[in-house]
């Protein structure tokens, strides 16, 4: 079965997110990337990342990601706090005549070791994850995996997305879910956003949370409700009301669940499902080109 190629002078980015997992972002990143000719799979769910379950990619390389964290010299603290008082994070702590590093909560900005007057601090790597890179047929696989207990996967995140420089073929980010800081990373440079949202009221809940982080960066977007029933769909009433683009209605189907569940990627089992996702990544690429039309 044969995608479509999509011909830029720079990649074009779509982000699939949502306010909770489990509601099938990457099920949708997975089957859309796999239904285009030629695509970049980027898995910014850096705390559990399983998109690369369903491609399961050849030919893995890895890289490990660090950051900068304070060391102090106590021969050169003079207990001015200085830098306590600077960090807003409170990765610093003078107690017993002892400056004290929490690495845990340092956000890595390097001003305590700006401003230390005694030049007291200095900076060490610490490494927070790894970025694996693999191919499964034409799809082009990134993962970016946080290690457990480390505090933020934004530097991984920034890492996955800056690679992307030069790239000319269309790349699906699938996000973390939520609006945190890791998401608002993850979109931020995105062409083209695609909300999932589940039938249900506290999907509803989810969904407002995620368009009010896409309205915030003024991104432009579609909704994709997924695990539809015959019966009310509180999430459908809230896009109609809101005078919001649904892309697509994605069934509760059970043959669909099973082959997500068992990490298969539908539209590549399936004709049905091919035809399913590709027709939902035709509608997301002609909004990109009203918007593009729009804008220019």
């Amino acid at each position: 079965m044969q995608g479509f190629i999509i011909m830029e002078e720079n990649s074009l980015k779509i982000a699939v997110l949502s306010g909770k997992g489990g509601t099938g972002k990457t099920l949708l990143s997975v089957n859309m990337a796999a239904t285009a000719k030629k695509a970049i799979y980027i898995d910014c769910d850096v705390e559990e990342p399983n998109g690369h379950l369903f491609f399961k990619p050849q030919n893995m390389m890895s890289e490990e990601i660090s950051i900068k964290i304070p060391i102090a010299d106590e021969k050169l603290c003079s207990g001015c706090r200085v830098c306590v008082d600077f960090c807003k994070f409170n990765a610093l702590a003078y107690i017993n005549n002892k400056l004290i590093v929490f690495d845990e909560v340092c956000h890595s900005c390097g001003g305590c070791v700006l401003l230390c007057p005694n030049r007291a601090l200095s900076e060490e790597e610490k490494i927070i994850g790894k970025v694996q890179k693999g191919v499964s047929e034409s799809v082009t696989v990134i993962t970016g995996i946080l290690n457990t207990g480390e505090a933020s996967g934004v530097p991984i995140i920034k890492k996955l997305l800056k690679d992307l420089e030069g790239e000319k073929e269309i790349v699906f980010i699938d996000c973390p879910p939520g609006s945190a800081c890791i998401v608002m990373e993850s979109i931020k440079d995105a062409d083209y956003c695609v909300l999932v949202a589940e039938p249900t009221l506290f999907g509803v809940h989810n969904l407002n949370m995620v368009l009010e982080l896409v309205t915030l960066f003024k991104k432009p977007y579609g909704v994709v409700l997924n695990k539809c029933l015959e019966s009310e769909n509180p999430a459908e009433k809230f896009c109609i009301e809101k005078e919001l683009i649904i892309l697509g209605k994605i069934p509760f189907d059970l043959e669909l669940g099973t082959l997500n569940s068992n990490a298969l990627i539908s539209a590549r089992e399936n004709k049905k499902y091919y035809e399913v996702f590709s027709s939902l990544l035709q509608l997301v690429m002609k909004e990109v080109e009203h918007e593009t039309a729009i804008n220019s």
